[in-house]
C-alpha cells in the first residue's frame, strides 16, 4: 500500500542553537519548526505521527519561546487536507517531550494512542524534568485505563512492528530511550519519520560540523543516551529508506545513507530540490542550514 504523508506546521519554537546541534553557534538563538505528519491512504483511516506543544507559553519552562500563529491550530493544519480531529484514527508518537505530545488530549479515549512501552516508562522516571510536562504524562496513564485508548509497542524486544499495512515502527534509542521510528511505505519508497533523532540535516549530515571523519554525522545538544548511542541512531534512520522526516527540519531524500535532496512541498513524496555535499577540509559550498534555508510555497 502506497501512503502519502502530509506536513502539519504546529509550532515554531526559538532556543539556543547549540541545543540542536553539538557546539554549534553557542550563545545564539534561533528558530525551528515542528511539524506533526499525517499519513493518509485510500484504505486507511487517518494516521496523525506527535501532536506539537499543548500551547506556546508552555515552551518558557524549558528556557525557549514557542509561536503558533492562527492557521498553526491542529485543527485547521488536519483541516486543509480535509481531515477533522474527530477522523484520526490512531495518534502515533516518536517519542513524548513537550513539543511531540502536547495535544493527545484533544482526542477522544477511541482514538488510539501508539507509542513505544520505553518511552511511557521514560517518561514518568524524572530523568527529563520539564521536557515530560505533567499534564501529558498524567493524560497517558489516564489512557492506560480505558479500553483501546492506549497501544504500548515493546519494540526493543520485539523488533520491528507492522500496526498496519505498510507502516512499521522499530526502536530508534539516540534522542531518548523509548523513541522510534515510524517507517511508512509511500509510492516512491520508504519514509523514515526519526522524531528528533536528527535535528538539523545540513549541520548534523550532509556538512557536519566540527567533523573530521567521513560519514560521521554531529551529535545534537539534547540526548538522552550516549553519543555513540545517538551516532548509532542517526546511521540506522539515515539507512531506513527512501525519505528521512525529521521534526523539526525540513524532509530530505536518501540514497545510500547519503543525503541527495530536500523536499521544498508540504507533502511527502513531493518537489525536491539537489544538495551539494563536500569533502573534509572543503570550504562551505552553498548554505542550506537551518537560518539559510526557505520552504518555498508547494506548487
Amino acid at each position: 500500500m502506497a501512503y502519502e504523508i502530509k506536513m502539519l506546521d504546529l509550532i515554531d519554537i526559538e532556543l539556543e542553537s547549540s541545543f540542536l546541534v553539538l557546539a554549534r553557534n553557542m550563545g545564539i538563538r534561533t528558530r525551528v519548526k515542528t511539524w506533526g505528519y499525517l499519513i493518509l491512504g485510500p484504505d486507511t483511516e487517518p494516521i496523525l505521527v506527535d501532536t506539537g506543544a499543548s500551547h506556546p507559553e508552555i515552551m518558557e519552562t524549558l528556557g525557549m519561546t514557542g509561536i503558533v500563529t492562527k492557521e498553526m491550530t491542529l485543527r485547521r493544519q488536519l483541516s486543509k487536507h480535509g481531515v477533522k480531529i474527530s477522523d484520526v484514527r490512531w495518534i502515533l508518537h516518536t517519542h513524548h517531550h513537550i513539543d511531540h505530545a502536547g495535544q493527545d488530549s484533544q482526542f477522544a479515549m477511541r482514538q488510539t494512542v501508539i507509542t513505544n512501552r520505553r518511552e511511557l516508562e521514560y517518561s514518568v522516571s524524572g530523568i527529563q524534568g520539564g521536557q515530560y510536562p505533567a499534564e501529558y504524562v498524567k493524560h497517558h496513564i489516564d489512557r492506560l485505563h480505558k479500553p483501546g485508548a492506549m497501544r504500548l509497542l515493546d519494540l526493543e524486544l520485539s523488533g520491528p512492528d507492522e500496526i498496519a499495512p505498510g507502516i512499521v515502527c522499530e526502536a530508534a534509542g539516540g534522542h531518548t530511550e523509548g523513541s522510534m521510528n515510524i517507517l511508512v511505505e509511500t509510492a516512491e519508497g520508504t519514509a523514515c519519520i526519526c522524531g528528533d533523532v536528527i535535528y538539523d540535516i545540513q549541520n548534523q549530515i550532509i556538512d557536519p560540523i566540527y567533523q573530521v571523519l567521513d560519514y560521521e554525522p554531529q551529535s545534537t545538544g539534547n540526548q538522552g543516551t550516549s553519543k555513540r548511542q545517538e551516532r548509532g541512531a542517526i546511521k540506522r534512520a539515515l539507512n531506513s529508506g527512501t525519505f528521512l522526516l525529521p521534526i523539526h527540519d525540513y524532509p530530505a531524500r536518501v540514497e545510500h545513507g547519503r543525503v541527495v535532496s530536500r523536499l521544498v512541498g508540504d507533502s511527502v513524496p513531493g518537489p525536491e530540490l539537489a544538495v551539494e555535499h563536500q569533502t573534509v577540509g572543503e570550504t562551505r559550498k552553498m548554505g542550506l542550514g537551518r537560518e539559510e534555508f526557505t520552504l518555498p510555497p508547494a506548487p
